[in-house]
Parts: structure tokens; sequence; C-alpha cells
């Protein structure tokens, strides 16, 4: 399926496009598939992903993961190339950072050590996922994780150091976490609106309709509790997936076909990683 150049989009993606050291065409992400752009770059050898989202969408899903698609993918290192002075935007790419590390916290032992972190981080947005079941590489997370350690350590430094519920033992790459039911209620508290509104859809029965914040603190006084969160985000993300993976199998020329071959594809590693790879830092 061709589709057609946004007008006035060309000069925008040709300067994306510069940054790049190699011949690249360009494709329109929708849902979980890859589009060519019509007309944009025929005959170059490699290709990118790409896909358009409005600010207002950007910052609600970075505030308060309705979706975690584009959240997700903005918890792990990305080069941004170009960037608009946005006070709200900047305080949602931070506020997104700051809740990928306390929903980690919630999953993870009370000591761990940083790669334990970031692997609990790059894995929120494919927890729940049933594409990381039919067509993604299993060892994905840490395929991401393991070459990039430094790069999640510049990204994620300042909030740990700032965090006053972690010692974080910097030399050593260890941290050391607040497990009481006082600390993690904190934590709950903190969470994203649509986490929050998950867990207590998962605790609360129905028609009860107690107060979130004593939903929350049954909650933070459980054993299982790190369960429960990573039940709540796995609702957020399969929801998600869902929904773009029919968008891929509606709108593709072919259909389902479409869609089982660009499966396919994944599993051979012909096609190229979505999370912003190229981009990197």
């Amino acid at each position: 399926m061709a589709v057609p150049v946004v007008p006035g989009s060309g000069v925008a993606l040709r300067r994306v496009l510069a940054h790049f050291p190699q011949e690249l065409s360009l494709a329109f992400a929708y849902g979980s598939g890859v589009f060519r752009q019509a007309g944009a770059s025929a005959g170059h050898s490699e290709m990118i992903k790409y896909g358009v989202i409005s600010t207002d969408a950007l910052i609600d899903d970075l505030f308060h993961w309705k979706t975690l698609y584009v959240a997700g993918r903005l918890q792990k290192p990305v080069k941004i190339l170009t960037q608009n002075e946005n006070g709200r935007l900047q305080a949602a790419l931070v506020s997104n950072l700051k809740s990928a590390v306390t929903a980690a916290f919630l999953m993870l032992p009370e000591s761990f050590s940083e790669e334990d972190l970031y692997m609990q981080i790059a894995g929120l947005s494919y927890s729940g996922d049933f594409r990381m079941i039919i067509g993604e590489d299993k060892s994905k997370v840490q395929n991401i994780v393991k070459p990039s350690v430094p790069h999640f350590q510049k990204l994620y430094s300042n909030i740990l150091q700032d965090c006053p519920q972690v010692v974080y033992k910097h030399h050593l790459g260890r941290l050391e976490i607040d497990k009481s039911p006082e600390g993690q209620f904190t934590q709950l508290m903190a969470l994203p609106r649509t986490l929050q509104q998950k867990i207590t859809s998962l605790v609360d029965p129905p028609g009860k309709n107690r107060d979130v914040e004593e939903i929350l603190m049954q909650v933070a006084h459980d054993p299982d509790c790190g369960f429960v969160v990573h039940q709540g985000i796995s609702g957020i993300v399969r929801s998600s997936s869902l929904v773009q993976s029919a968008k891929t199998i509606l709108t593709a020329d072919g259909g389902f076909c479409r869609a089982k071959e660009f499966g396919k594809g994944k599993r051979r590693k012909t096609v190229f990683m979505s999370e912003f790879r190229a981009c990197e830092s």
C-alpha cells in the first residue's frame, strides 16, 4: 500500500533524513504496519519507519499512559533530532521517565542492579503485547538494553540521584529501594492515571466503588503488589497492541495476508527494528 506524502511534509522529512549517513527510503507507520511512502524515495536501499502524532496526543500519552504506544518508545534512549520550545512537552517527557522508574521499582525486589532496572523499564511497553509471542524476537528487550546501558544511565541518572526512595550506588551499579507498604503506597500514588485506573479495576470488586487511595493502600500492603502493577501495565499494552494490529490488517493491501507476511518478516529479522533504533544515541 502506497500512502501519499502529506502536503508540505517533504522538506521536514528530508531534514530528518539528513541526519543519517546512508541513503534511506521512507515508510509511514500506521498501527504496527509499514507502508512505503509514495513518491518520496524510490531507489534507496534502506528504509526507516516513521509516524505522525499530534502534540496534544503525545503529551497525553506521556503523562497518563493511555496507550503506552509512544510513551513506551520514549522510555528508551532516543536521539531527538529537532524539537520546538514547548514547556508542556518537556515536562511530559520528564514525567514519563519518572513514571517508568516508579513502575519498575514496584516490580523489582528491594535490591537490584542498574541493568535489572533498565531491563524492567525497557520491557514495560512489551508487557501484554501478544506480538511478543507470535512475531517479535524473544530477546528483544535484552538486545535493546545490553549494548545501550551507558545511554540508559545518561537518561535516568539524574532521576535516580534525586529520588528520595532509592539508595543509588552508582559506583557499584546497584540500587536499593523502600519496599515498605508506606513506600509502595507513595509510588503507587505517583503512577500515571491510566495505570492507577487499571490497577483499581483489577482489585476493586464491581459495584463497590471505593476511593482510589483506599484501593492503592490495599495494593501497597499486598505481597503481590508488583504482580498487580505488572497486570495493570499488561492491560494497557494488550489493548493498544490489539488496536494497532487491527489497523494494520484493515488498512494494508491484501488485508490479513499482507499483515501475516509482515509478521513473518519480523521473525526472519528482515524488517528493521521499530524502536527508533536508527535514531538512538
